[in-house]
């Protein structure tokens, strides 16, 4: 089996993770791209065209699924990376994790980009999931950038700038970029209030993960078997995980050999 996974950035590492957690046998495909990021500030015409190369480069591996692990790209370029590449690659976009967070009553805070806060798709998602439900968009200025910088001290800054505009009585916060889930227990301990109940967080990695799983397993299997092997390709041509990414665990899971599968005694 073999599984790639697209972003400008190395937002990509949270569902990266959660498919070699479910699955540490599968080949991972990882197609970034430095020489195009960040894609939030393009427009999504310019956007749709990057997100196309740097899916293309991944099909080239003849992967059995490819996941795009950047809500923003989601929005503006899902569709048409769809027509290009189905049915002969199921393409899993990202979703912010609405209706789950949701359902738990709120109130619920959505942490965003600016860009994606405030935008018809992103209340688009607020009145068809959460009816009813008290819900406060927050800007996370410059949390994006920091995280991919591995930005320690612009991370707690951009960390303690959304926690003020988060109400008090929230309860839930979805993770409405890939990027903040590789921070997530720095905005719980922003975010938590003394006597309350612990807060929920909501991302989307482990959804994604498993959606990808099912789309294959619906598919005839894959013919070579897997090793648990890593291709990095950073816009379009071989390379390394950038050196940030080994800031956090989501990236260090990548480095660590995949055990060898048991022999079966019988």
């Amino acid at each position: 089996m073999k599984i790639a996974l697209m972003d400008s950035g190395i937002g990509l590492l949270a569902a990266t993770a959660a498919v070699r957690r479910l699955r540490p046998d599968a080949d991972l495909v990882l197609s970034l791209d430095p020489d195009g990021m960040p894609w939030g500030p393009r427009t999504p015409e310019d956007l749709t065209q990057r997100a196309v190369a740097v899916a293309e480069a991944a099909a080239a591996h003849r992967p059995d699924a490819l996941i795009v692990g950047c809500n923003t790209a989601t929005v503006h370029a899902l569709p048409t990376l769809r027509a290009r590449l189905e049915p002969d690659i199921p393409v899993i976009g990202t979703v912010p994790a609405i209706k789950p967070a949701a359902a738990g009553g709120g109130p619920v805070a959505i942490w965003a980009t600016p860009a994606t806060t405030g935008s018809p798709y992103q209340r688009g998602l607020i009145r068809d999931f959460a009816g009813g439900v008290p819900v406060t968009e927050v800007p996370c200025w410059g949390l994006a950038e920091a995280v991919e910088q591995a930005d320690d001290a612009a991370i707690d800054a951009a960390v303690a700038a959304a926690a003020e505009l988060t109400p008090d009585e929230v309860t839930t916060v979805v993770l409405g970029c890939t990027h903040y889930e590789l921070v997530a227990e720095r905005i719980r301990a922003a975010v938590r209030q003394p006597g309350r109940p612990p807060l929920v967080l909501h991302g989307s990695a482990g959804a994604v993960a498993a959606q990808a799983l099912r789309r294959i397993s619906a598919r005839p299997a894959p013919e070579s078997a897997a090793r648990g092997g890593v291709t990095v390709l950073l816009s379009g041509r071989e390379g390394a995980l950038p050196e940030p990414a080994l800031a956090y665990e989501e990236g260090r899971l990548l480095t660590r050999a995949v055990p060898a599968p048991v022999a079966d005694p019988r």
